[in-house]
């Protein structure tokens, strides 16, 4: 419980900061531009650091977590997904691992009652990640239109797609266009992630063995990135700011030619949500976060399981030199043989006086 109070107490600071800093203080080009490039310098080195000494671990034998039939026998029918021997089944087994989480699909709940264990069904566990993961994937898709000009056509077209329900959106009636009281068009994403969020939130409080284990570095990444989703929210639906005076400075910070004079021209709601998603940007590298380029270096899921077919040399034995066994013998044969252990070979008989 001391965890999740600081968590959610560290994030209202911050969040508090923000607007304080914006809206009080006057620090805009702080938190608009030096941030920012702060931030996402740390993100850039921080991430490839990471991947580099995941890169440099070594990985001596092949070690692939199998569910599956191996390769074996030509009559034995073989998993190519689940226990793949070629580089194309590595993908497709990687493809769906990444994009539908297939092993959290198989995931099974254990419950120890009664002197007995009962095994469930965990799916909506799977359902609460996939919403999440895919829900942020389109938020960040959708915003790749304050960073570039002319928007490319994927990004019209996702924003078509996540907005399909027209809640807001401008009406046609007879011959004119009317607007449901000049309110923005709903994007389904938005609230998708923050409703996922809550709930991988609330699995983590409701569950006791979870709550159990629960650390800070657990509850602030799904605090902050609620407060991002909720202040993007906020944003776009209530609190106003100028879209176009952001896409001018997002589009000038792109080109390392930052405009300040259009600081003073947007609302303090969107300096609270650049300030926390700077803050998500520069702890990605360091917590559990990094996991979506972690799951590339796995060498449990990026390795083929090829054993039977190619054989595979440590890359380890040479031209490392190693003290074998038998000069470890002859090192300390005599006081092995004196402390009543097994040797391999007697030791010299002593000349007699």
């Amino acid at each position: 419980m001391g965890a999740m109070i600081f968590s959610l107490l560290a994030v209202a600071v911050l969040s508090a900061a923000a607007w304080v800093g914006a809206d009080v203080i006057n620090l805009r080009l702080l938190i608009g531009v030096i941030f920012p490039y702060a931030g996402f310098l740390i993100f850039i080195v921080g991430l490839g650091w990471r991947i580099v000494d995941w890169a440099r671990s070594p990985v001596p034998f092949r070690i692939p977590t199998t569910c599956g039939q191996g390769e074996s026998l030509p009559w034995v029918k073989q998993s190519k997904l689940d226990n793949p021997s070629t580089l194309g089944g590595v993908i497709g087994r990687m493809a769906l691992e990444v994009l539908l989480f297939r092993s959290l699909f198989r995931n099974i709940k254990l419950d120890y009652r009664d002197g007995r264990a009962r095994y469930g069904s965990a799916k909506w566990l799977w359902l609460f990640a996939l919403l999440f993961h895919w829900a942020f994937l389109v938020v960040l898709l959708r915003h790749l239109r304050f960073f570039t000009e002319p928007i490319p056509f994927f990004v019209t077209w996702l924003e078509n797609l996540d907005g399909f329900l027209e809640v807001g959106a401008p009406v046609l009636i007879g011959t004119d266009l009317l607007p449901y009281v000049g309110l923005p068009g709903l994007m389904i994403s938005g609230v998708v992630l923050l409703v996922a969020v809550t709930l991988l939130f609330v699995r983590r409080v409701v569950i006791p063995q979870l709550r159990y284990i629960s650390l800070a570095a657990d509850y602030f990444p799904l605090f902050l990135i609620a407060s991002v989703a909720l202040s993007g929210i906020l944003m776009r639906y209530y609190i106003k700011v100028d879209v176009t005076q952001v896409k001018t400075l997002v589009m000038s910070l792109v080109a390392f030619q930052p405009n300040t004079a259009v600081l003073g021209n947007i609302g303090f709601m969107f300096y609270i949500h650049i300030f926390l998603v700077t803050v998500l940007f520069a702890y990605f590298p360091f917590s559990k976060l990094v996991h979506l380029g972690g799951v590339f270096m796995s060498p449990t899921r990026n390795l083929a399981n090829n054993n039977r077919r190619v054989r595979h040399v440590n890359p380890w034995s040479y031209p490392v030199k190693v003290h074998t066994y038998a000069e470890y013998e002859d090192d300390f044969r005599e006081q092995m043989v004196e402390a009543g252990l097994p040797v391999e070979k007697q030791p010299d008989p002593k000349p007699a006086e």
